[in-house]
């Protein structure tokens, strides 16, 4: 009787020792979340500074633990949808060494363009690259890099890779 009450109280410290590790390790490494609202003014140097070369840029990144969610909103300068890009996927790390979010993207959604001739022209590139990667390897690989990072005012210049686009972001806490 006494060695069975031994080994139950061993496997009752045994098991809050697990949790208590658990705990400790969660509050040790939070995870990471990323909420940054972006915007860009997008200019085509092909259409000679017609209304139809510019536009602006909405992003909206939202990332917490491994989730990632990833809209790109695109408008005609009187303020009318040129088109939406939506992607889902995976946050995989903080690359400190570049100083570099990488994300891997699975799904993408694309919605308010008529045709191809009607989307803006970064939004193409966009969405031949991406339909590119998801075709052929199964998931499209992006990066945001902050060029400038300012807290205090939460606010960050930030370029997307691999569509080499800067934009302006606010830092959502």
């Amino acid at each position: 009787m006494n060695r069975k009450v031994l080994w139950a109280i061993n496997i009752i410290v045994l098991g809050l020792l697990a949790i208590s590790i658990t705990i400790s390790y969660r509050y040790l490494n939070p995870s990471e979340t990323l909420m940054l609202s972006c915007s860009s003014e997008l200019f085509d140097r092909r259409d000679n500074a017609e209304a139809e070369g510019r536009h602006y840029l909405l992003v909206d990144i939202m990332a917490k633990k491994q989730q990632a969610q990833i809209n790109y909103r695109y408008f005609n300068l009187d303020g009318t949808s040129a088109g939406i890009i939506r992607m889902q996927g995976k946050y995989l790390e903080f690359d400190e060494a570049n100083g570099r979010y990488n994300f891997s993207v699975q799904t993408k959604e694309e919605s308010g363009a008529e045709s191809t001739d009607a989307m803006p022209r970064h939004m193409q590139y966009l969405s031949y690259i991406s339909s590119f990667n998801l075709d052929s390897k199964g998931m499209h690989n992006l990066s945001i890099e902050p060029l400038e990072l300012d807290p205090h005012r939460d606010y960050a210049v930030v370029l997307f890779q691999p569509s080499n686009t800067v934009c302006g972001c606010r830092i959502v806490q």
